[in-house]
C-alpha cells in the first residue's frame, strides 16, 4: 500500500502525538462525541491486561487461524506507526511532550484535563476495572469499547461477533462507527482533553491529520480473510475513504459551530489553513507564494481560509456517485466560505447547513457499493481538471495524494486492477508524495504538475 511513503507524509502532516496514525457515527443527536460511551450505561474498561495471554491476543507469532492472536504485539511495537497507540501516554513525558507542558504551564491536573482525552483511555474512574492503567495509553478498549459485558462472550468457543456487538463491543468494521471513534482524537471531540486548540499547537503540538482508510491500513492488526468477511462483512477501501471524508467534514463543522470556541476577538484558528498566516513574508519572488485565488472559495484576498481538504475530496466522490448531493455540497461549501468573510454568526448557520450535507453524503456512501468505473472516475477527478485547481493549500494537496494512493490500492485489493499495473504508477505517486513531505517547501504549481503526471500514468488502468 505504499506504507513507507504514506507514513512519511503522515509524519509530515503530524497526526496527533496521541496516536500518530490510527484508524477507526456521529450519533442520532449528531454530537461530536458520538463514539464515546454514555457514562451512565457504559461498560467497565478492564484494561489491556485483560486482553493479553498466549491464548488470547498476545501470541508471539500470527496463529494462522482466523484471528492472528498477536494483536498486542503489534500494538506494543516500540518504533513503528503500528505501535503509536501504546506510546501515546509515554510521549507526554518525553522531550516534545514536556516542552509543550512547560510552555502551557500545566500541572498534573492540567495535563489530565488537556491531554489524557487522547493520550490515554478517557473512561472515567468509576468505569475502570482492576487491571486498568492510564499508562497503557490508547488501549484496546479506547477503540473497541469497555469490555466487561462482552469479554466472556468474546472468549467463548462458538461466540459470535454479532453477540459481542450486542453486548457493547464497537462494530469497528462499520466505517461510520470507526470514523466516529477515530475523529475524537484525529480531529477532535467535545469531551474534555479531545481538542487540539490553536493554543496547544502554538505550544508545539504537531498538526492533526485524518484519512480513515489510509490510517486504518497503517495501524492494521487484523486480516480481512473469508472468516472475517463471514463474521463482520467488509466495507472496502473506497467506502471507508469516502465515509471518512464526509464524517471528518461534519465533525469539523460541528465543532466550529459549538459555543465558546475562540479566544477574545478571534475564532478558534485551529479550523483555518495554517499557511495562510504561517509563511515567510518576503518580497523575493522565489519565496512561498502569496495568496492564490481558489475556485472553491469565493473569499477576498487575505481572508484566512477554512481548511477545506475534506470538502475537495467529497466534491470528487459526490460528483461520481451522488450528483444531486454534489451540487448541494458545492453550493453549501461556497456559501460557507463566503459567510466566513462576512459575518461570524452567519458562518455558524452556513456551517450547520453544510454539516447536514456532509451527513447526507456519509449516509449515501455507507449505503452503496463503489464500482471499478466509479473508483477510476474519482481518481481522475482528484488528479486533474477543475477540482485540481483547488489545490492551493498544503492540507488539501496532502489529502489528494493520500486519496490517490488509497483508491489505487483499493482497486488492487478488490481485484479490479492488476498490482503490477498499479506498481508502475508508483514512481509518479512517489514524486507527488515528495511535493507534500515538507509543509514549508510546498509549492502549489509544482504539486499540481506532479498530480498531472500521476493522472497520465493512471490512464493505463482503463
Amino acid at each position: 500500500m505504499g506504507g513507507a511513503r504514506a507514513s512519511g507524509v503522515v509524519g509530515a502532516l503530524c497526526a496527533t502525538v496521541a496516536a500518530v496514525v490510527a484508524a477507526f457515527a456521529l450519533s442520532a443527536g449528531r454530537t461530536a462525541t458520538a463514539a464515546t460511551e454514555n457514562p451512565a450505561t457504559a461498560a467497565v474498561h478492564e484494561g489491556v491486561a485483560s486482553c493479553a495471554g498466549s491464548s488470547c491476543h498476545s501470541r508471539q507469532v500470527d496463529s494462522g487461524v482466523n484471528v492472528r492472536q498477536n494483536e498486542l504485539i503489534t500494538w506494543q511495537d516500540p518504533s513503528s506507526v503500528a505501535g503509536a497507540h501504546s506510546r501515546a501516554y509515554r510521549v507526554l513525558y518525553e522531550g516534545r511532550g514536556q516542552s509543550i507542558i512547560r510552555r502551557m504551564g500545566l500541572n498534573n491536573d492540567g495535563v489530565a484535563r488537556q491531554c489524557l482525552g487522547c493520550h490515554a483511555d478517557p473512561t472515567p474512574a468509576s468505569l475502570r476495572g482492576a487491571k486498568f492503567q492510564v499508562s497503557d495509553g490508547v488501549s484496546c478498549e479506547s477503540c473497541h469499547g469497555g469490555s466487561r459485558n462482552w469479554l466472556a462472550s468474546h472468549r467463548a468457543v462458538g461466540g459470535t461477533h454479532a453477540n459481542n456487538v450486542a453486548r457493547g463491543m464497537r462494530a469497528l468494521e462499520n466505517p461510520k462507527v470507526r470514523a466516529g471513534v477515530c475523529l475524537d482524537c484525529h480531529f477532535g471531540g467535545s469531551r474534555q482533553g479531545q481538542f487540539v486548540s490553536h493554543e496547544i499547537m502554538a505550544a508545539g503540538h504537531p498538526r492533526v491529520a485524518f484519512e480513515l482508510d489510509l490510517f486504518s491500513s497503517l495501524q492494521q492488526h487484523w486480516d480481512v480473510d473469508a472468516d472475517y468477511v463471514k463474521r463482520k462483512g467488509h466495507a472496502g477501501g473506497v467506502k471507508t475513504w469516502a465515509v471518512g471524508q464526509a464524517m471528518a467534514l461534519e465533525r469539523a463543522l460541528t465543532l466550529y459551530g459549538e459555543q465558546g470556541r475562540g479566544r477574545g476577538a478571534f475564532p478558534e484558528l485551529y479550523f483555518f489553513d495554517c499557511h495562510s498566516c504561517h509563511r515567510q513574508i518576503s518580497d523575493d519572488p522565489k519565496a512561498r507564494p502569496q495568496w492564490q485565488a481558489n475556485p472553491g472559495r469565493p473569499i477576498p484576498a487575505g481572508t484566512p481560509p477554512f481548511n477545506d481538504e475534506n470538502m475537495i475530496m467529497l466534491s470528487a466522490a459526490a460528483r461520481v456517485t451522488a450528483p444531486g448531493l454534489a451540487s448541494r455540497l458545492d453550493a453549501d461549501s461556497r456559501a460557507f466560505h463566503a459567510a466566513l468573510a462576512r459575518d461570524r454568526n452567519e458562518s455558524f448557520r452556513a456551517a450547520a447547513k453544510l454539516a447536514g450535507t456532509a451527513r447526507a453524503l456519509s449516509d449515501a456512501f455507507a449505503a452503496r457499493t463503489f464500482s471499478r468505473a466509479e473508483t477510476l472516475a474519482m481518481v481522475d477527478l482528484i488528479l486533474q481538471g477543475e477540482i485540481s485547481r483547488r489545490y492551493t493549500d498544503y492540507t488539501g494537496s496532502a489529502q489528494a495524494v493520500m486519496a490517490a494512493d488509497t483508491l489505487l490500492n483499493a482497486l488492487v485489493a478488490a481485484g479490479q486492477a492488476d498490482r503490477g499495473a498499479v506498481d508502475r504508477i508508483r514512481p509518479n505517486l512517489d514524486r507527488a508524495y515528495a511535493q507534500v513531505r515538507d509543509p514549508n517547501a510546498y509549492r502549489p504549481e509544482a504539486f499540481r504538475a506532479s498530480l498531472s503526471q500521476v493522472a497520465q500514468a493512471a490512464r493505463s488502468l482503463r
